[in-house]
């Protein structure tokens, strides 16, 4: 498999700001209307890349397969800023990305793999405080693992071990949080187990667990090393499993229950405070006959008040959410 992919990315923003009267949480008093506003800055950034790849699956032993690839991408970014019409910034970055992967099966229900491949993403949308383009991020994976069939390959478990490196990696500025810093490098590595099939007729399961050691490891700031990314726990779990009646009068009539288990996450770099594990419970009913579905699902069945970390933010996550659906194949 070879191809060709071209891209072109451009994206313009005004940023406007007024002052507001703070308010005190524990005694709000609202109706503060923001002062006069004035343009923050304004500028606009964007790039072409052009990517080339090529991947070839190779069978030496009917039991024993290799993986071979990469990618060649070439990028040409600009930051201008829009008050001037002047090119502030321009910057050409290359890079090749190779893959490799091997697959070995001792028996039909067993598989042994490993691969290693890299990754290049460009910051074409984000620029440091004082206008500079970022370099791209690279990243580099490691995974070995295996896969075992069970029942006459009605259940499939996957167990992996895995390290991932990012180099360049975007975080918020501390003097202006408009604005990115490139941290340095953060490591994730683990072990991630994955069950999945049909235990008895119409009953089916998906169960995962994943453990993971996520970590700043090279920084500007010393006081980084070390630190938790955010929103990464270091345990986190899930079971989903269906029932679907298979005949009789009720057949297609189905039932879903989840649940869904996060350890503790730091919600920021540096690590300064943390939000509390949580569990949430959801549910499902379903029927499907011929060609229609109709279902109802349920998310965060016992209204668990829980947060959504990404780096950037600290959200609450949506309380019990009911959402029906109704679907038809033709």
């Amino acid at each position: 498999m070879f191809g060709v992919e071209l891209a072109r990315f451009k994206y313009g923003y005004d940023i406007f700001e007024a002052p507001l009267a703070p308010i005190d949480i524990f005694n709000p008093v609202y109706g503060a209307r923001p002062g006069e506003f004035t343009l923050s800055f304004a500028g606009e950034q964007g790039g072409d890349n052009i990517g080339f790849y090529v991947q070839d699956l190779i069978e030496i032993l009917p039991n024993l397969k290799i993986l071979a690839g990469g990618r060649f991408d070439v990028v040409d970014s600009f930051y201008k800023d829009r008050p001037t019409n002047t090119v502030v910034n321009e910057q050409t970055d290359s890079r090749f990305s190779p893959r490799v992967g091997i697959v070995y099966q001792p028996s039909q229900s067993t598989s042994v793999y490993f691969n290693w491949t890299n990754a290049f993403v460009p910051q074409i949308f984000s620029r440091s405080r004082t206008g500079e383009q970022f370099k791209p991020e690279i990243g580099e994976q490691f995974e070995v693992g295996i896969k075992q069939d069970f029942f006459d390959n009605r259940v499939s478990a996957n167990l992996a071990f895995y390290q991932i490196t990012r180099k360049n990696v975007l975080t918020p500025d501390p003097v202006d949080t408009n604005f990115s810093i490139q941290t340095g490098e953060q490591r994730s590595r683990g072990i991630e187990l994955d069950i999945a099939g049909e235990i008895l007729p119409g009953w089916k399961i998906i169960a995962t667990y994943a453990y993971t050691d996520v970590a700043v490891t090279e920084d500007n700031n010393p006081d980084l090393i070390g630190d938790r990314t955010a929103g990464v726990p270091e345990h986190s779990a899930s079971l989903w499993t269906t029932y679907e009646i298979q005949n009789g009068n009720l057949q297609g009539l189905g039932f879903g229950l989840g649940l869904v288990y996060a350890g503790e996450r730091e919600v920021s770099l540096p690590n300064t405070f943390t939000v509390p594990s949580y569990l949430r419970t959801d549910a499902s009913v379903f029927y499907r006959r011929s060609n229609y579905r109709v279902g109802l699902n349920v998310k965060n069945l016992f209204d668990v008040k829980y947060y959504e970390v990404d780096g950037f933010s600290l959200l609450p996550a949506a309380p019990l959410t009911v959402l029906g659906t109704v679907a038809v194949e033709f």
